[in-house]
């Protein structure tokens, strides 16, 4: 019979496994690199939960499996449902902000425009946010979960869902700029996806994740530069129809 600890590992990583499956057929055909459609709200949420659970639940496992040692209750799956809430309020506002942008002002953002210097400063972006103390200081609380649960405990499923939610906030303050890149390379992309989950696994679970936070740093702007200059020169990078944002 599994232990309590490997049963909620094995439900993590199906659920993250799913989710990747689900997320293949979603987005088969989808992927128009920087500034790709994201389509009406109803259909984005469904994708975007489904991605955030494949992308995030392996990285957050660690804490999650702390909570249901102390836990050791039903409580540990609407812990979970608090972290998805708070990672599903991120997407409603980059969903804002996108339509917000493509109504605005589409011509200049157009691909054969001003469109790969955008691309480029959001992915620039992202990498100087690795180096600022706010990124350091939600990494750290990611990487060492057991202080946070002993500070920060809430009794009953409501504390559950707060605490859950709290973790998930921190983990969008860890992670926003990652995603932000993902956005910038082509958000229905399952390559640039992928990578961008590889990367957020690796800084908050394998050792020296904090080193590799800076090292992923330098990388996120180099290819920032490249996205802005040579943009044709990176593989797996769509190139966008011209005005295909303002569609």
């Amino acid at each position: 019979m599994l232990t309590r600890p490997l049963r909620v590992t094995v439900t993590l990583l199906t659920a993250a496994l799913a989710g990747w499956v689900v997320a293949a057929q979603q987005m088969r055909g989808m992927d128009a690199g920087p500034g790709t459609n994201l389509g009406g709200l109803g259909w984005y949420l469904g994708i975007w939960v489904t991605m955030t659970a494949a992308m995030m639940l392996p990285s957050a496992a660690p804490m999650v499996l702390t909570y249901a040692r102390v836990a050791r209750d039903a409580r540990t799956w609407v812990f979970v449902l608090g972290y998805l809430v708070a990672w599903t309020a991120f997407g409603l506002v980059a969903y804002g902000l996108y339509r917000l942008v493509a109504r605005s002002s589409p011509g200049w953002v157009a691909w054969n425009r001003q469109g790969p210097y955008v691309a480029g400063a959001a992915l620039a972006l992202a990498g100087l946010y690795q180096l600022s103390p706010l990124k350091k200081a939600c990494l750290r609380h990611c990487r060492g979960p057991f202080r946070y649960l002993v500070h920060g405990w809430r009794d009953g499923r409501t504390g559950a869902f707060r605490m859950g939610a709290e973790h998930g906030l921190l983990c969008v303050g860890c992670c926003w700029g990652l995603m932000l890149a993902l956005f910038a390379l082509g958000v229905m992309s399952l390559f640039w996806a992928a990578v961008v989950a590889a990367a957020i696994f690796a800084e908050k679970v394998l050792p020296r994740g904090l080193a590799l936070a800076r090292v992923l740093a330098v990388a996120l702007v180099a290819l920032g530069l490249l996205v802005a200059l040579a943009p044709g020169h990176i593989p797996e990078l769509t190139q966008p129809e011209p005005m295909r944002m303002g569609r």
